[in-house]
């Protein structure tokens, strides 16, 4: 049986590196964390279409 955690909060946004990927955790509404893994190529892909939209 697997052990049953309480929720402690959304936690702040987060990337890690983890092998050759990074790991993306960003909370969302409700609730929870979405968990995204990306490569260097997606993640250089991401960075330049949120520059393109916060300029």
């Amino acid at each position: 049986m697997a052990a049953m955690k309480p929720r402690t909060g959304d936690g702040p946004m987060e990337v890690a590196k983890e092998g050759r990927c990074l790991i993306l955790r960003l909370p969302i509404d409700g609730g929870g964390r979405l968990v995204v893994e990306l490569n260097n190529d997606e993640a250089t892909e991401l960075r330049e279409c949120l520059l393109k939209v916060t300029e």
